[in-house]
């Protein structure tokens, strides 16, 4: 055999010995630890990220529902304040106006009530010529949901009648529950205290 021959046998003899050494390696113990490895890290990632999505979703919904009820709140607020100026400002000489503002804001079992009661309360303000005059002092949400907001009020009154030449303030907490019907916030329940 010649030399180059023996070389070029070595070097043959060399690359089957890498070539069963890398295939040795790859099915060692370690090499498959290593693929386990990858392959769980990789799975721990895509948990990780599914888990982020779906945290920031439902923290992302949560405040979207924070937005809508402190929306429904403020708006649902200025309409108490507005029916409360209205609910207690009344003058006898335009008493159906009156009575008809306070129903067209109005429903329920507060709307029921009052239209109950509006006889009664029309005759007794006619022949008192009552005129009084309301003014909200201060209002605040008690609680709020989309479609529901209890609001509580300090008014105070102006009130004149034949009785009282003088004009006499009142003052009066209100609670009003407003209710969302067809896109329109309305009092639902009004109490005073």
């Amino acid at each position: 055999m010649t030399e180059a021959t023996a070389t070029a046998d070595d070097e043959s003899a060399s690359k089957d010995d890498v070539a069963e050494n890398a295939a040795a390696q790859e099915s060692s113990p370690k090499s498959r630890r290593r693929r386990w490895a990858v392959r769980i890290g990789a799975g721990a990632v895509a948990v990780l990220a599914v888990a982020a999505t779906v945290t920031a979703t439902f923290f992302g919904w949560k405040l979207h529902d924070r937005e809508q009820t402190d929306a429904a709140a403020r708006q649902a607020s200025a309409v108490a304040q507005n029916y409360a100026v209205t609910l207690t400002s009344i003058d006898s000489q335009h008493i159906d106006q009156n009575f008809a503002d306070v129903l067209a804001g109005a429903t329920g079992e507060f709307k029921d009530m009052y239209a109950q009661s509006s006889d009664q309360l029309k005759t007794l303000l006619v022949q008192n010529k009552a005129v009084s005059k309301g003014r909200v002092v201060s209002a605040s949400v008690k609680s709020a949901s989309k479609d529901r907001v209890e609001v509580m009020l300090f008014v105070d009154q102006q009130v004149t009648n034949t009785a009282s030449a003088d004009p006499r303030l009142d003052r009066s907490r209100i609670i009003m529950t407003m209710e969302r019907v067809g896109g329109h916030w309305l009092a639902g329940k009004v109490e005073m205290a």
